[in-house]
C-alpha cells in the first residue's frame, strides 16, 4: 500500500504550488513540435489495440505500437471539465467547470500561454467547450492564448460550421475530423517558414453523438452482432435536434465509423509530418475525454459510463508518438490523468509552471522510462453547484453567448451559452457530490452512484470494481478519506479565488487583442 499521509499529501500540493524553472528533455536536441489530440467520449475500450472485437482503428494502432501506450490514463467522467484540465494542469473545480457548458475564468494560465511566452506558434483546431470562441470572448481560444483558432464553441457533425480566429462562424464541408486535420496541415506548412517550433491542440468533435459516417466507413460495420438490435437507446435525431429512441445496432455502427473516420485522419496528419520532415521531432499525444455513454455502450470489462466515477467513465485511450523522445515502444500502467500535460510539456518546452496549486505531475521521467509508480494520488470530484440563483456571475451574459450552431437542440436553442459564478462562500455541503481518490494501489469512490457510500477497490484484481474492501480495511478508507477532504479544501480555496490574489507569473494572461 503507499502510505501517503494526509500531511504528505499536503506538502505535495505546496510543492506542486511553486513555480518550478524546467528544462528541455536533452539540453543538445531542438524542442519538440506538440500536437494534442483528443476524440470526444472516445472510450478506453474503442480501440483496435485494446482488442475491441468490433472497433477498427489502425493508425492508433500503429501509435501504440511504436510509441507510449499509457494503459491507466485517466480524464474528468465528462467533457469540458477534461478540456479545462489539459489547459490548466488544475482539477477543473478550482475555477468553476464543474459540468459541460461550463466557461473557465479569464485568470486561469493555460499550457498555451505558458508554451507562446517560450516562443512556440499556438493554434486550435476544433471543439473548445470552455467558453464561446467568438471575438470579444473573455474566454475564446485567443483570450487562453492561442494565436490561430479554427474552433466551435461545442461539438459537431459531418459539415460543421466553424469560427476562424473569432470571426462570423461558416460551414465546412465534408467529414468533420479529416477537416480539421486539413487545416491543420495547412498551419503547420504556414510556420515552417519560421524556426519557432509549433504547439497545436485538436479536439475533434467525434464520435461524440448524434452519430453519422461516410458511407465506406459504414459498410466496414454492416455485419454487427443481430442482438445489438434488439436493445434501443436514446439519443440526438440528426433531424430534429431533440432526443430520439434507436436500435443499437444502428447506433454502434454510425458510431464506430465515427471512430474509423477520426483514427483515417490521424493517419493523414502522421503521414504528412512525415512528408514535411517533420515527424521524428513532433510529439503527438491523443487521448480521450471521457467514458462511454450510454448511447454507445455494449458488453463491457468496466463498470458505469459518461459521468461516473467508475473506471468506464473516466479510463480513457492514452498514447504519446515521439520517435526522436521515444524510439523504442513502451507500454505503460502507471496512473496518468490529463491535467498531467501541462507539467509534462512545459518541462519539454523549457517553460516555467504557474504560481498555483497544480494537480498534474511532470511525465518526462515516465517518457524516459524511470517512472514505475505515480506516488501522488489523482482526485476526482463531481461538484454539486447550491444556490447560484442568487450568485455573481463571474462574466457577463452577453459575452458568455455562443454563436456557432450544433446538431443538439437544448433550451429551444441549436447554440450554447456557457456559466461561471462568483462561489459565494464555503459550507459543509459543498463537500459533498461523488468523489474518488486513486492511488498506485486503490482507488476509494464515495457516493458514485446515489447513496452508494465509500467503495474501495483494488483495480489490479477487479478491473470491473466488483469487489467493494471496504469494510475489510476501515483503516485505508479512513487514511483515503482524508487525503481525499485534504484535497477538496484546496480545491475550494482555489474555488474562492484565492490563487488569483497571489503575485501573478510572467505568464498571466495578456489582455484581450
Amino acid at each position: 500500500m503507499n502510505n501517503i499521509t494526509a500531511t504528505t499529501t499536503v506538502l505535495i500540493f505546496l510543492v506542486a504550488a511553486r513555480p518550478a524553472t524546467a528544462e528541455p528533455l536533452n539540453d543538445d536536441a531542438p524542442r519538440p513540435n506538440i500536437i494534442l489530440l483528443m476524440g470526444d467520449d472516445h472510450g478506453w475500450e474503442e480501440t483496435g489495440y485494446n482488442n475491441h472485437p468490433f472497433v477498427k482503428t489502425p493508425f492508433l494502432d500503429e501509435m501504440a505500437a511504436s510509441g507510449l501506450r499509457l494503459d491507466n490514463f485517466y480524464a474528468q467522467p465528462v467533457c469540458s471539465p477534461t478540456r479545462g484540465n489539459v489547459l490548466t494542469g488544475r482539477h477543473p473545480n478550482r475555477y468553476g467547470i464543474f459540468t459541460p457548458g461550463r466557461s473557465i475564468r479569464p485568470q486561469e494560465i493555460t499550457v498555451a500561454h505558458l508554451l507562446r511566452d517560450v516562443g512556440y506558434a499556438t493554434g486550435h483546431f476544433g471543439k473548445w467547450h470552455v467558453g464561446p470562441v467568438k471575438q470579444g470572448s473573455p474566454t475564446n481560444p485567443g483570450a487562453m492564448g492561442f494565436e490561430e483558432w479554427l474552433s466551435h464553441d461545442n461539438f459537431f457533425e459531418m459539415d460543421p460550421v466553424l469560427s476562424r480566429n473569432g470571426g462570423p462562424p461558416k460551414p465546412f464541408y465534408g467529414e468533420s475530423s479529416e477537416i480539421l486535420i486539413d487545416e491543420l496541415i495547412n498551419y503547420i506548412e504556414k510556420k515552417q517558414q519560421s524556426d519557432a517550433p509549433f504547439f497545436t491542440v485538436v479536439w475533434f468533435g467525434s464520435p461524440h453523438e448524434p452519430y453519422s459516417g461516410m458511407e465506406t466507413d459504414l459498410a466496414l460495420y454492416r455485419d454487427l452482432p443481430e442482438r445489438y438490435g434488439d436493445v434501443t437507446v436514446s439519443l440526438t435525431s440528426n433531424e430534429t435536434g431533440l432526443r430520439v429512441k434507436r436500435p443499437l445496432r444502428d447506433v454502434l455502427m454510425e458510431r464506430y465509423a465515427e471512430i474509423t473516420a477520426m483514427d483515417r485522419s490521424i493517419g493523414k496528419l502522421r503521414n504528412a509530418l512525415k512528408t514535411l520532415g517533420l515527424r521524428d521531432n513532433t510529439l503527438l499525444w491523443y487521448c480521450g475525454d471521457n467514458g462511454i455513454p450510454r448511447s454507445g455502450l455494449r458488453e463491457s470489462q468496466f463498470r458505469g459510463q459518461k459521468g461516473k466515477l467508475y473506471e468506464n467513465g473516466i479510463r480513457v485511450p492514452g498514447l504519446i508518438e515521439w520517435p526522436s523522445g521515444i524510439p523504442k515502444p513502451q507500454v505503460s500502467t502507471v496512473n496518468a490523468v490529463t491535467s498531467d500535460m501541462l507539467p509534462t510539456l512545459c518541462t519539454l518546452a523549457g517553460a516555467k509552471t504557474p504560481d498555483v496549486p497544480l494537480d498534474g505531475v511532470d511525465l518526462v521521467p515516465l517518457i524516459k522510462g524511470t517512472m514505475k509508480q505515480r506516488k501522488s494520488p489523482i482526485m476526482f470530484w463531481s461538484f454539486r453547484p447550491q444556490g447560484e440563483e442568487s450568485a455573481k456571475p463571474y462574466i457577463a451574459s452577453e459575452l458568455q453567448e455562443g454563436t456557432t450552431p450544433l446538431v443538439k437542440q437544448m433550451r429551444g436553442l441549436f447554440t450554447r451559452n456557457f456559466k461561471n459564478y462568483h462561489h459565494p462562500e464555503i459550507r459543509e455541503t459543498d463537500f459533498l457530490g461523488a468523489r474518488a481518490i486513486l492511488t498506485d494501489d486503490y482507488k476509494l469512490v464515495i457516493d458514485g452512484d446515489e447513496k452508494s457510500g465509500a467503495e474501495l477497490f483494488d483495480l489490479k484484481q477487479d478491473i470491473g470494481e466488483t469487489n467493494n474492501l471496504a469494510e475489510a480495511h476501515p483503516e485505508l478508507v479512513v487514511q483515503l478519506s482524508v487525503q481525499l477532504r485534504q484535497w477538496q479544501e484546496s480545491v475550494m480555496n482555489s474555488l474562492m479565488e484565492q490563487d488569483y490574489d497571489r503575485p501573478k507569473s510572467q505568464n498571466q494572461a495578456p489582455p484581450q487583442r
